[in-house]
């Protein structure tokens, strides 16, 4: 079987005067190779895609592939993780991971949050701003929490996104604005413990494969781009108690599947003053550098190799579009 691979070079872009922030959600060349010598070590053949553009080409050319296994983040549009697997879709290719639908419907982080709210999930009460008059709207109790509505890989979070009161949130909410040029989410911050949850498979098949509990410097509580960036001089991660394992796990695989996700991903779960396990986001196109990705470490905390989660997470896909 011949498997494609798709995805975004993080130093294509920077050679291209992309910005550090800019490219912050793209991959390194040591994720391609790592995903590419896993995939081979399971027996098929890969081939390296690439970009949108380099897929379009390869199209256009007559090129095709059994199936794709596409990690492509995309660069403009609040929908650009839709992008590729939308592509796909209109040449009648099969890929691995969610379809443009529910890319384009989870990146946006506040549209994801009210189908939460409608499936009867927890999560934290929340407004999203579209321009600066609509802090005023704002009607929840402090502290509160800011970060750009369409946006991953914890860009748009620092020590500023935990706002105290209304001179905060309007100054940072205004920040967001202009830097990013896109809504804002707030939320009421949720002080308790935060984890991520790790789930392969489909329907009846779907399961929570492992969780970490995130635990953050004493001089930080935040999980931006920094702390994820340089995770190993502030961050530590460890299994949690059962109980609370159970609990999460719930939350992450409601979540999941009510929001249509599939093949594999992650789930991140913050709790409340009471201790109870809310939402925060779901990543259905989850980071797979083999050492640093939160999926790769948090499947490692629970005894599942790097081969073993790419092997689950491709024979979920296989079995989905009926190859296998």
């Amino acid at each position: 079987m011949r498997i494609g691979l798709t995805y975004d070079l993080r130093d294509d872009y920077l050679a291209q005067g992309y910005s550090h922030e800019e490219t912050a959600e793209f991959d390194k060349e040591e994720t391609i190779a790592g995903l590419e010598s896993a995939i081979k070590s399971l027996g098929y053949q890969v081939e390296r895609i690439g970009h949108i553009k380099s897929l379009a080409k390869a199209l256009v050319e007559g090129r095709s592939w059994d199936i794709v296994f596409n990690i492509a983040e995309g660069v403009k549009g609040i929908a650009r993780e839709a992008q590729v697997p939308c592509l796909l879709d209109a040449w009648n290719i099969p890929y691995v991971f969610s379809d443009g639908l529910v890319l384009a419907l989870t990146l946006h982080k506040a549209h994801t949050k009210r189908i939460i709210q409608y499936a009867g999930i927890p999560t934290a009460p929340f407004y999203e701003i579209k321009n600066i008059e609509d802090v005023h709207a704002v009607d929840l109790p402090y502290p509160l929490f800011l970060k750009p509505v369409a946006e991953g890989t914890g860009k748009g979070i620092d020590n500023r996104s935990k706002v105290e009161n209304k001179s905060e949130l309007i100054k940072f909410a205004a920040y967001l604005l202009d830097r990013f040029k896109q809504p804002v989410l707030v939320e009421t911050f949720l002080p308790g413990r935060e984890f991520t949850v790790g789930i392969t498979g489909n329907d009846e098949s779907c399961e929570a494969i492992g969780l970490m509990e995130i635990h953050f410097e004493k001089t930080s509580s935040l999980y931006g781009i920094d702390a994820k960036e340089n995770y190993e001089k502030c961050i530590t991660y460890s299994v949690p108690e059962k109980d609370i394992a159970e609990a999460c796990k719930k939350v992450a695989i409601d979540s999941w599947k009510a929001l249509g996700c599939v093949d594999g991903g992650r789930v991140d779960i913050r709790m409340d003053q009471q201790g109870v396990p809310n939402f925060i986001e779901v990543n259905p196109l989850a980071g797979l550098n083999p050492v640093h990705s939160d999926l790769p470490i948090l499947c490692r905390l629970n005894g599942i190799s790097y081969e073993t989660l790419i092997g689950r997470i491709l024979t979920a896909s296989l079995q989905r579009n009926k190859l296998i």
